[in-house]
């Protein structure tokens, strides 16, 4: 299968990364509270600090010189094409998940914008009021009930934690930019493209961590899962006792 090539890049990548965190000089900053849900603290800082690395010398250089090179209306165009493609296994997931409402509204999307959007470059859908959501299947195991698992810093990928891992597998089992496309430059070339769109989104968000005396490494962790959360309670989540403890997240099926 299409993916198949895509987990042997990621085998090599990651046996790159499990050597420089052999040989890594990644710490815990001394007085650093420990959270309970980060038991691989000292792993997750040599792999955070191997993709820092590779984010400062070559995806953020990328990104600008990509931003430079095509017009705002290009690069958006291109968005709108990647997010079309989105919908399509956001609306598998929110069927997985119980909400035919926001499923159906996920297929008008794809079917409005396709359409009348020439594919997706433009966004008809959401200027027609059709709501966008954005569902994974790390949010649907939430809502089936599986806990999410210690955190964990992947290669390339990033923030993530162990629920989240294996939904990653199944997101990229469903992509269909992966498994549709035969031509393997073609694929590899759009994959890049796709990488790079995504990493201008948050160059902004990147210079503002940049400038603040903060642990980067906490803060990403700890909005890792404030966002997690926010998004599988769909942007109400009920209160939460303890924060820093490792709890299944239960969330109850809403027809929407």
């Amino acid at each position: 299968m299409k993916y198949c090539q895509v987990f042997k890049l990621l085998k090599t990548i990651c046996l790159g990364v499990i050597l420089f965190t052999v040989v890594g000089c990644a710490s815990i900053p001394e007085g650093q509270i420990r959270s309970k849900k980060d038991p691989w603290e000292a792993m997750n800082r040599n792999v955070f600090a191997f993709n820092q690395s590779l984010d400062d010398y070559l995806l953020i250089p990328i990104a600008r010189a990509y931003q430079f090179v095509l017009p705002e209306t290009v690069r958006t165009g291109i968005s709108n094409i990647f997010a079309n493609v989105g919908d399509v296994y956001t609306a598998l997931n929110n069927f997985l998940q119980g909400k035919p409402k926001s499923a159906t509204d996920d297929l008008i999307r794809v079917f409005v914008n396709t359409t009348m959007g020439l594919g997706g470059i433009m966004d008809v859908a959401s200027m027609a009021g059709v709501e966008k959501h954005a569902e994974d299947f790390g949010q649907t195991f939430a809502v089936w009930g599986f806990g999410e698992g210690p955190y964990m810093v992947l290669p390339l990928l990033g923030a993530s934690s162990v629920r989240d891992t294996v939904g990653w597998v199944f997101d990229l089992e469903t992509d269909i930019l992966i498994n549709l496309i035969n031509d393997i430059p073609l694929r590899n070339s759009i994959t890049g493209v796709r990488v790079v769109d995504q990493r201008v989104r948050f160059i902004g968000a990147s210079e503002l961590l940049d400038s603040a005396a903060i642990d980067r490494y906490s803060f990403i962790r700890d909005s890792y899962f404030q966002r997690r959360r926010y998004k599988i309670y769909d942007g109400n989540p009920p209160p939460q006792e303890d924060d820093d403890e490792i709890l299944p997240v239960k969330v109850q099926p809403t027809l929407k």
